[in-house]
């Protein structure tokens, strides 16, 4: 019943923030039976809510659950006056994402008015092979988790500079290398994204990119800024768990 659940849960994404319960059981690939039984459960505790029109949409409960969740609202409250600090140098998109399983969960991102448009939002997710802080934390994912991306790879899924699985490898050691990612995308407009890696510890948590717009030759060099942010953002995580840890 709790898998059928999130099912229900998982049906709703950016393009369908509203639905019939005919939508939420077509989409969800349950029985309506079911689906409506479901519905009412989660309405009741406050996962859904539904409108006058008798659609369904995400409860306030559910964002009250996850803003405890370390990994997203905690890591976001420690980056976000560093990430203000970079979005005001920059004045383009900076994202902040984790990595769930094989994809990236978008944490954050603030975004200029005048910015280039992206198409990821806050609580989507992204592809480890093709976005910039997906990259980042494919490099530093177990061996495990970049196997399985590398085989899965195909040329049209990647990042401009990378066609094969040969390109893929070569990208990732060049990150770890290197500690930090540059991309270029043509598709469906030019960008270039910079990404460095977050850390607690020795353990990469978090990956911090700035999108904008490829000029070409000129595109502006947000590495520098992208690296040293995200070392801050890696210093004040350590002295966090440092002060929560036990006495020894």
């Amino acid at each position: 019943m709790i898998e059928r659940a999130f099912a229900l849960l998982a049906s709703f994404d950016g393009d369908h923030r509203a639905q019939t319960l005919a939508e939420l059981a077509q989409r969800s690939g349950i029985p309506r039976s079911t689906a409506l039984r479901l519905a009412r459960t989660l309405t009741s505790v406050g996962a859904l809510e539904r409108l006058e029109d008798g659609r369904y949409v995400v409860g306030l409960r559910l964002l009250e659950t996850a803003s405890l969740a370390p990994r997203g609202h905690g890591l976001r409250a420690v980056a976000m006056p560093y990430m203000e600090d970079l979005f005001h140098v920059t004045r383009q998109h900076v994202l902040l994402a984790v990595r769930d399983a094989g994809e990236a969960l978008l944490v954050e991102r603030l975004s200029a008015r005048d910015a280039s448009p992206v198409r990821y939002r806050v609580g989507g997710r992204l592809p480890l092979t093709s976005t910039g802080v997906g990259l980042v934390l494919l490099a530093f994912a177990p061996p495990s988790v970049q196997e399985e991306a590398v085989a899965a790879h195909r040329p049209e899924r990647g990042d401009d500079d990378i066609r094969t699985s040969d390109d893929l490898r070569r990208v990732l050691a060049e990150i770890r290398r290197g500690d930090h990612a540059v991309g270029r995308q043509d598709r469906p407009w030019p960008v270039i994204t910079v990404a460095a890696p977050i850390r607690d510890g020795k353990e990469v948590v978090a990956a911090l990119s700035v999108v904008a717009p490829d000029t070409g030759p000129g595109a502006p060099a947000f590495g520098p800024a992208v690296r040293a942010t995200a070392r801050a953002i890696s210093r004040l995580l350590a002295e966090d768990s440092g002060r929560a840890a036990p006495p020894g």
